[in-house]
């Protein structure tokens, strides 16, 4: 469907001649979206969101992927597959020559016309086998055009380690934190700055931390104001909000 501004423009487009009929109708009758029989390509979703449709891979076959891939790839200058196997991104790459691959993130990037980075993401992890759900995070918001740093290894076990390095949380404008374990981070962190934070619980930790639910209901049922919480290894939904709020007052 169509938004108010660009049916305005399609309007203005035919009332002086730039374009025919015919070719406005079909756009206006486009329903969005592109079938391909075992999905459904949403190619508007730039258009609504500020990004394209992102490619949960998980659960999905190689083939299917490549194909989905394919035709974001069609419409698209930047696309993110999330959650993809080795054996994804090589069945990829022999279709697109060029994608990269962040093997710690799980992530294919195919970025022909790299956005303007703007504001200052900061991303924390509690400790270096949360690095996963931090390059996820990273790969996620750069590619959706946000200055990101990064402060791995950082957790409550040692917190001088977090605060020698306070300026970078004094500098960011939006911080996600990402931990496992315990899930203290985030409380520690928000309780030192006047901004948004983010928190992710991983499924890192011993059987006690339940897959991840552990540092979930700790991350709830933090006492510091302006936390929010997404879902367990969420490294790419942190992102997606975060960059959002980056943007905010940000011109294009």
């Amino acid at each position: 469907m169509l938004g108010r501004e660009r049916l305005q423009e399609l309007l203005e487009s035919v009332q002086s001649n730039k374009i025919d009929i015919n070719n406005a109708l079909d756009e206006i009758l486009d329903p969005g979206y592109e079938d391909i029989g075992f999905a459904k390509i949403d190619h508007n979703r730039s258009q609504r969101r500020g990004f394209p449709e992102v490619i949960l891979c998980q659960g999905k076959t190689t083939s299917q992927v490549v194909e989905i891939f394919k035709a974001l790839a069609g419409k698209n200058d930047n696309i993110l597959a999330s959650r993809a196997t080795p054996e994804m991104y090589r069945a990829i790459k022999a279709e697109i020559e060029e994608v990269r691959y962040n093997e710690l993130g799980r992530v294919v990037i195919l970025e022909r016309k790299p956005v303007k980075q703007v504001g200052n993401i900061l991303i924390v992890s509690a400790g270096t086998s949360d690095i996963p759900v931090v390059e996820e995070a990273a790969e996620t918001a750069r590619i959706m055009g946000n200055q990101v740093d990064t402060l791995n290894d950082a957790g409550v076990a040692g917190v001088h380690r977090l605060l020698n390095n306070v300026d970078l949380l004094y500098e960011a404008k939006v911080i996600v934190v990402v931990a496992g374990m315990d899930g203290a981070l985030p409380s520690v962190v928000a309780g030192l700055v006047n901004k948004p934070v983010i928190a992710v619980p991983t499924s890192v930790g011993y059987g006690a931390n339940l897959g991840g639910l552990a540092p979930l209901l700790t991350m709830l049922n933090s006492c510091a104001a302006g936390i929010g919480v997404v879902n367990v290894d969420n490294g790419f939904g942190a992102a997606y909000l975060a960059s959002s709020i980056n943007k905010i007052g940000v011109d294009d």
